[in-house]
């Protein structure tokens, strides 16, 4: 048997059993969005609980809340006086979209490359089976340790403040460890202190009661098309930067990113040019970024020469830090109400929204942290932003403002998490889960 104190040598001898846990859960297709079986869902929690149980975790529950999908809680006390430390993951996965996207398929994990693909193989499926690594090579943790691993956060996490409502005294802890998150690149860790927040609005235009002949009325009338184009077009100026009043915006360190790495990494057609002004870490991290996701008109195969008398947009707005949803949300509705060409009526609707978050990078939790990675991965940890919304991150500091937060996770540029081909590193999985039993260690002080 392994020492316990050894967690390097510990974590290699677990990682076949590791691996296997992790394959399990990818596995079971649990899509938390609407319009899929709930039943996975459901037995993706028993899986998770499980798979705690098996790292050696005692006292795991499912916890239930009303209309939610289950989340899972198991928790080992603190020895003496030892800080107690939550370990967060989620079970729930996106949609995996058309299978003919995916090189084999989204739910059999199937490794190429030294990668491990499959919808749920990082995001955050490769979470749950970090904690129970570090569990496995830690015996009994030096620290209290609890687990908890939610059901909904890929729909936004709407029942989180219910749960922390009913059961917010058993999650309370001293340190947070959030493994959701992304590394600067492969072989390069990072901690994660910073989120955009998030609001989203449903635009309508509407330019005449019902269809008309587009050759009898075409020329005196717009359609409602063209009207929403313009409209949209306002939310940037000519240099793509957002237009809309009223919304903050920061500065961040470059770090070594260069433009063509960005490229790449999203994937950008040839000649396409970047927008806005500013660092390219700025531009994802610290500044407001709006896209249109999705636009309801007639699709062309249905066409008919008739002007369109109402059409449809969703806008999703990201908020620096610093920012509010609400007053961020105001601005949004107020820029497309009076922004509307041509007379035409505009009906927002606003839907849903999320704070930023910005954690302290100083105290004990962090330099334990700092060390934990530079130790298992061999270089010190990237500070990094992310230019994403996460809910639960607010809701956790509002709950437990005295608990330090750590953002950790598996992604790397190349894992695609929420489109095809998602996949994890296998080599930085075994680093991730040493770095957290490390930090598990460090945290006992």
């Amino acid at each position: 048997m392994t020492p316990a104190n050894d967690p390097r040598a510990a974590i290699t001898e677990a990682m076949p059993a590791v691996r296997e846990d992790l394959e399990r859960l990818v596995r079971i297709p649990s899509v938390s969005a609407p319009g899929f079986d709930p039943a996975h869902v459901a037995r993706s929690a028993q899986a998770t609980a499980e798979v705690l149980e098996a790292a050696g975790l005692p006292g795991v529950r499912l916890l239930e809340a009303e209309g939610a999908p289950p989340a899972v809680l198991g928790e080992r006390p603190a020895p003496g006086s030892a800080p107690t430390v939550l370990l967060y993951a989620h079970h729930d996965v996106q949609p995996p979209g058309a299978e003919e996207d995916w090189d084999s398929p989204p739910f059999e994990p199937t490794e190429r490359h030294g990668r491990l693909y499959g919808r749920g193989t990082a995001d955050d499926k490769a979470g749950i089976a970090v904690h129970a690594a570090a569990l496995r090579a830690l015996g009994g943790p030096p620290v209290g340790v609890k687990v908890f691993v939610e059901g909904e956060e890929e729909v936004g996490s709407p029942n989180l403040p219910a749960f922390l409502e009913r059961h917010g005294e058993a999650l309370r802890s001293d340190v947070i460890v959030l493994a959701d998150m992304a590394n600067w690149r492969v072989g390069q860790p990072a901690l994660t202190t910073s989120l955009r927040g998030l609001v989203d609005a449903v635009v309508e235009v509407r330019t005449l009661d019902h269809a008309v002949h587009s050759g009898m009325y075409g020329g005196p009338f717009p359609d409602a098309i063209t009207v929403l184009a313009r409209l949209l077009a306002t939310l940037h100026d000519r240099e793509g930067n957002v237009a809309v009043p009223g919304l903050g915006s920061g500065t961040s360190e470059q770090l070594d990113l260069t433009e063509k790495e960005l490229r790449q990494e999203a994937g950008a057609v040839d000649g396409l040019q970047l927008t806005g002004w500013g660092s390219l870490t700025a531009r994802m991290w610290t500044m407001p970024a709006i896209s249109v996701l999705a636009v309801d008109a007639p699709r062309v195969a249905e066409a008919s020469n008739t002007l369109v008398p109402v059409a449809r947009a969703k806008v999703s707005l990201r908020i620096p830090p610093g920012d509010e949803p609400a007053a961020a949300m105001e601005a949004l509705v107020a820029h497309l109400g009076s922004n509307v060409p041509w007379g035409a009526e505009v009906r927002v609707t606003p839907g849903a929204a999320a704070r930023p978050f910005a954690a302290s990078t100083e105290g004990p939790a962090y330099q334990a942290a700092r060390a934990a990675f530079a130790d298992a991965w061999g270089s010190a940890p990237v500070l990094i932003g992310a230019g994403g919304t996460i809910p639960f991150v607010a809701a956790f500091a509002d709950a437990y403002p005295e608990a330090s937060i750590l953002m950790t996770g598996v992604e790397d540029p190349d894992t695609r998490a929420h489109g095809a081909n998602e996949s994890l590193h296998l080599a930085d999985f075994e680093k991730a889960c040493l770095a957290e039993a490390l930090l598990l260690q460090h945290l006992a002080g």
